[in-house]
């Protein structure tokens, strides 16, 4: 439409609509460099979440700012203001009597002297005293009245945000009947009854006290729950003196009437019924400025609002996820960008689980297969980058047979299991339906028409990678570069050899069996021991469920052995090594020679103990010993198995 101006300027209100979205598999690899680095795999995961994915503005920075918010709330001011503006206020009332009475020459007038200059120091005792005395003076009698009013009126709008019409006009018959039905409203809640329309219906009438608009009993009881935990925190926050002394104002300010009673039933319902929240922590407020009742409870409810707040930012708790996270609570502490930071986080998590990069466990999140086999692609073109990097060197193109094609092909005899070829099959068919007339449709394959491709027979292997995870490994700077091997070793299998038989064995105290997913997630504990006996017993175990494939033993270790196994499973550590130990680890080496296995180590550090009993080991078993530097390790157990791999018996 013509005479329309328009005005262009940076985008201010939120993200950048026209920012790329985030690079999901580069935030896979980034978690994926620091696995093979050595660090937890959860804490890899944790801290994408808790870093942000590039720009930093992930949950710590959100967390860093509700802090230092906090901080800044408790330098808002003093707690205990309302005294204090009681006591200027009554001074002020005081004065003005004294000077209207000193005008004055009767007996009266010095009685209401003396009763004056016998006014108690507390402020909430003199107030009360003061209650049925005759002033002289209508201004020091305003003021009074000011004094009660005032407090009374900020208790009420400090739990009701809508009150302040209402006590302005002087409605406290209608606040003390929204306060009668509220109270049967939260009874009726608690006892379990159905207040659905109970809740309408009040809403109705009373709506105009909750400008916040809730729309259900329980939406209400969190708004008001938060405001009377707020008002007990006040409480809780002043020294005891303090407290008496505004209790005593409070109550002056109530009267006997029901209003007092109404608040004290809805507190012990609100209690009941929200019992989770912190109700009796008080907090020490230091500032400049003496913060009234009103201030005072709503500086410590904002500060209870980011202690929550905090808490959900941590993700501490077990299964935590950013669901957990309040968006609105988000925006209001922290404002619209921090809910926008937080909004693509949770995007990012979302994407994350929908590519199927991560999946969520009773632990929390975790790599997908998916991404271990990223992983373990990473580290193998870290390590032996001709390994893995050309393109269509796939060893099983023959549909299960355990061979490669070699390009020939021959007539298919019964009892053949090699992959039919099915070009020159059909063209068989087809010259032979053409021999001596035309070719009719549909071709009609004949036993004598089948060909099969002829492929070159290849033995398969079953290897046990036993990989130390004793402490002196991580203290030493070794656990990611084993971390990198074993995975390294399972992609290229997986990818390249799929017909062997790749089996992890991990042994500090005890061994165990690992998954490529739980040695990427596994952790270093302090646990001493190094049981290479029990590590081998199990290699020995898996090499006998693949009786027909060539046993390959690698063992990455860098201490000698110090436990071992006794008969009823329990295990045994001491060092030096017991006599008992090495017995019973040679035990299990002379058990695999004997069944033709050759075992070699790799031999990390320079440990004397640990050079003389692989020396022997290699002696017994006919296996190699390496000694290379963590950094090359990789490169050697991967070279070690491509030749072992090739068939040595």
């Amino acid at each position: 439409m013509s005479g329309n101006v328009f005005r262009y300027g940076a985008w201010r209100d939120g993200p950048d609509p026209l920012a790329p979205p985030y690079d999901v598999r580069a935030a896979v690899d980034a978690m994926g460099e620091r696995v093979l680095r050595g660090d937890s795999l959860r804490d890899a995961l944790r801290d994408l979440i808790r870093r942000g994915p590039r720009d930093g503005r992930g949950l710590d920075a959100l967390r860093e700012r509700a802090r230092r918010l906090r901080k800044d709330a408790l330098r808002r001011g003093n707690l205990d203001g309302a005294v204090t503006r009681a006591r200027q206020m009554l001074d002020q009332a005081l004065a003005a009597e004294r000077d209207a009475l000193a005008g004055r020459d009767d007996d009266g007038a010095r009685f209401s002297e003396a009763v004056l200059d016998g006014l108690p120091r507390s402020v909430s005792q003199a107030v009360a005293e003061l209650s049925g005395y005759q002033w002289a003076s209508d201004e020091a009698r305003r003021i009074y009245q000011q004094i009660l009013d005032g407090l009374r009126q900020e208790v009420v709008e400090q739990r009701f945000a809508g009150m302040r019409q209402a006590l302005r006009q002087g409605d406290m018959a209608g606040v003390q009947e929204m306060l009668g039905d509220l109270n049967d409203l939260l009874g009726r809640h608690a006892r379990g009854e159905d207040t659905d329309d109970a809740f309408r219906e009040f809403m109705a009438r009373h709506g105009r006290f909750f400008p916040d608009g809730p729309r259900n009993v329980d939406e209400l009881i969190d708004s008001l729950a938060r405001q009377a935990a707020a008002a007990e925190r006040l409480m809780r926050s002043l020294s005891p003196q303090q407290r008496a002394e505004l209790q005593g104002l409070m109550d002056q300010a109530l009267g006997d009437g029901p209003l007092r009673g109404q608040l004290a039933e809805l507190t012990d319902n609100l209690r009941s019924l929200r019992p989770n929240l912190n109700w009796g922590r008080g907090e020490r407020m230091r500032g400049p400025a003496d913060l009234g009742y009103g201030d005072a409870a709503e500086a410590l409810g904002e500060i209870a609002d980011l202690d929550e707040l905090i808490d959900q930012l941590g993700q501490e708790h077990p299964g935590a996820t950013l669901d957990d996270v309040d968006v609105e609570a988000v925006e209001r502490q922290l404002g619209r960008g921090a809910a926008d930071d937080l909004r693509r986080l949770r995007e990012l998590e979302r994407e994350l689980r929908r590519q199927g990069w991560v999946r969520r466990d009773a632990g929390g999140l975790t790599l997908s297969p998916k991404a271990l086999r990223r992983l373990g692609q990473s580290a193998l073109s870290a390590i032996f980058h001709d390994v893995a990097g050309r393109r269509g060197e796939h060893d099983m193109r023959d549909a299960g047979a355990a061979g490669d094609l070699i390009g020939s092909s021959r007539r298919w005899e019964f009892g053949d299991d090699q992959p039919i070829d099915v070009v020159r099959t059909i063209g068989n068919a087809v010259r032979r339906s053409a021999a001596g007339r035309a070719v009719s449709l549909p071709v009609r394959l004949a036993p004598e028409d089948f060909e099969i491709a002829e492929t070159e027979r290849r033995a398969s292997a079953a290897v046990a990678l036993c990989v130390d995870l004793s402490y002196s490994m991580y203290a030493d700077g070794r656990w990611g570069p084993m971390k990198e091997t074993a995975l390294a070793l399972s992609h290229l299998v997986a990818t390249k050899y799929p017909q062997d038989a790749l089996q992890i064995i991990g042994f500090g105290l005890h061994a165990q069996n690992l998954s490529q997913g739980e040695l990427a997630a596994i952790e270093p504990t302090m646990e001493k021991g190094t049981n290479l006996q029990h590590a081998l017993k199990l290699a020995g175990r898996h090499l006998r469920r693949h009786p027909g494939a060539e046993p390959v033993i690698l063992v990455v270790t860098d201490g000698e052995p110090t436990a071992h196994l006794e008969d009823g499973g329990e295990a045994v550590f001491w060092w030096p090594p017991l006599a008992e130990t090495v017995s019973a680890t040679v035990h299990e080496v002379d058990l695999l020679t004997r069944y033709g296995a050759t075992l070699n180590v790799f031999m990390l550090g320079e440990d004397p103990g640990l050079r003389r009993f692989v020396g022997g080991v290699a002696k017994r078993n006919g296996g190699r010993v390496f000694s290379p530097d963590a950094a090359e390790l990789g490169r050697y157990v991967i070279d070690d198995y491509v030749r072992a791999r090739r068939g040595r018996r």
